[in-house]
């Protein structure tokens, strides 16, 4: 999973206008969570360390946006994505007051997927040389601004829960119980998904005698999108964890797995990848029995046909 990168319609100038209107309200979008995410949290300086922690997420963002507008590239998109995951989570988790081990295992299971799919992206985007959703817009500021935003929006509604619930007040804080450990077992089963999806249609599209085919084999032979499957558990299994800790509008914390499978199941994820897929193979017989057998989602315990 990553920032949405939204299509280009209308002139150039409409393209910039509505640039201008995608960042601004990212960033109330952003003001609005941090300031509801902070009520009753931990402070630092007085100031609420979950909006500490949305406001760094947005600036490393802004800044990583100038050596990449003025170099033209989109090669640390995503890594600076994950790294923000990474640096924000390891600064909560060590400056808020009377750290308990909830909180430490929510750092470790956003660290842990952040730098496993950081690093993957990376290395697909470095062995293919460029990633196509932005040769069109990386050489426009504004429009290349916009997704930077995005993914300050991205990155901090996804870990919303984790954050919250590591900056919340020592007296919010509670012993391990129930929800770690149902919690923990979800997130556990979907990074062994997602990893293991992500694998096998890497090694499929490393093979030559693949090239211009469909993956069929191994999850992908139980749903259409199995790495969806796994990331979208993995965010349900970290706001489970958190459950216990929220309080007032804290609760705001549900709009992580909430986001991220509206983002899988609605945006950018399935729906893109299923009109590729349709004008692609859509007129192969193969193709069309495969799609009529296999869950688009939710991997079927036994093989359809």
């Amino acid at each position: 999973m990553t920032a949405p990168v939204p299509p280009a319609t209308g002139s150039a100038a409409k393209q910039n206008r509505a640039a201008v209107v995608v960042v601004i309200v990212a960033v109330l979008i952003g003001a609005g969570l941090a300031a509801a995410g902070g009520f009753r949290g931990a402070q630092v300086g007085g100031i609420p360390l979950f909006v500490l922690a949305v406001a760094t997420a947005f600036v490393i963002q802004f800044a990583a946006y100038v050596p990449a507008v003025l170099l033209r590239t989109e090669r640390f998109f995503d890594l600076t994505g994950s790294l923000t995951f990474i640096a924000v989570s390891l600064a909560v988790v060590l400056m808020a007051p009377a750290q308990d081990a909830r909180g430490w295992i929510l750092a470790a299971m956003v660290i842990v997927w952040a730098a496993r799919l950081g690093s993957f992206l990376f290395a697909r985007v470095h062995r293919s040389g460029s990633d196509g959703r932005f040769d069109e817009i990386k050489t426009k500021p504004l429009r290349f601004l916009q997704v930077w935003a995005i993914q300050g929006v991205w990155v901090s509604l996804t870990a919303s829960a984790a954050w919250i619930a590591m900056s919340a007040d020592a007296d919010a804080r509670t012993p391990l119980d129930a929800f770690a450990v149902v919690g923990i077992v979800i997130w556990l089963l979907g990074m062994v998904i997602e990893v293991v999806a992500d694998l096998q249609k890497q090694a499929f599209r490393a093979d030559p005698a693949n090239k211009g085919e469909f993956i069929r084999t191994g999850l992908w032979s139980r749903s259409r999108h199995p790495n969806y499957f796994g990331e979208i558990l993995i965010w349900v299994g970290v706001f489970v964890v958190a459950v216990p800790v929220l309080q007032g509008w804290q609760w705001v914390a549900v709009l992580s797995p909430v986001f991220v499978i509206l983002l899988l199941t609605r945006v950018s994820g399935i729906p893109l990848l299923e009109k590729r897929a349709d004008e692609k193979w859509g007129d192969r017989a193969d193709y069309v029995a495969y799609r009529e057998r296999t869950p688009v989602l939710v991997p079927a315990l036994t093989r359809r046909g």
